[in-house]
């Protein structure tokens, strides 16, 4: 029910909505929103969401403060005009220092259609690409930073989890593949569970934003840090049975 502000001015509200908080109401949430935590904050009419980050997913999120601003920070994220930076904790010691990761994505033809699975463009998959720098290793785990060039849904975590590096938490592209997602939904998030994923949520976090401010001749870089979730992961590490 809390968001933190890490840059607010006239026309922009940067929030680091933390991982758990769903973006928008949908079927399943419907006040338990970070929508709905803005309307709570500013009233109406409250800052309005320029650009989505999955309910598990932690960091930096733009508003628009006026309708002008809204459509202005849309308009920069659709002409990719934005930079984007995510860090995430991935199973296994990645070996290269730095790469980019280029695989088509494409929704499956049959079965979960949250899914997105690799596929090549003369299959139907659409051009996605990623690249990446190793920030450290540990113990079985690596922490990466992450720059989408393109930006298909899932795609980080698609591409990690392609190359052998599933995100740590991830319950449709981990190592079990997507079965622990119907484990949590018909059994909720057991100890059990937990312990076998590493983490209640996909370890991902939207790092850092550079965006052209709305109305003024600049770029501004917005920042959230890491969370203490995911700190703590990396510092302390896996339990034996995540790693198994």
């Amino acid at each position: 029910m809390e968001f933190g502000v890490v840059y607010e001015d006239e026309l922009i509200l940067a929030v680091d909505k933390p991982a758990g908080l769903p973006v928008h109401p949908s079927a399943s949430y419907h006040r338990n929103t970070l929508t709905q935590l803005l309307r709570d904050r500013y009233g109406s009419p409250s800052p309005q969401i320029a650009h989505r980050l999955d309910k598990e997913t932690s960091g930096v999120l733009v508003c628009g403060k006026t309708p002008e601003s809204e459509r202005a920070i849309k308009r920069a994220f659709e002409d990719r005009r934005v930079e984007k930076t995510y860090q995430a904790i991935v199973r296994g010691e990645i070996e290269q220092d730095s790469g980019r990761i280029e695989a088509a994505m494409a929704r499956p033809r049959e079965g979960l259609h949250l899914l997105m699975e690799v596929r090549p463009i003369d299959d139907g998959g659409l051009p996605a690409v990623t690249d990446y720098k190793v920030l450290g290793r540990r113990d079985g785990l690596s922490l990466v930073e992450l720059y989408p060039v393109s930006g298909r849904q899932h795609q980080l975590r698609v591409h990690l989890a392609h190359i052998g590096h599933p995100i740590v938490g991830d319950k449709l592209y981990g190592p079990e593949g997507h079965s622990v997602f119907f484990e949590v939904i018909e059994h909720g998030m057991t100890p059990e569970l937990r312990a076998r994923l590493g983490l209640e949520r996909q370890a991902l976090h939207a790092s850092e934003l550079t965006i052209p401010h709305p109305f003024e001749d600049e770029q501004i870089t917005l920042r959230a840090k890491l969370p203490d979730d995911m700190a703590n992961l990396w510092e302390n590490g896996l339990s034996a049975s995540a790693l198994e």
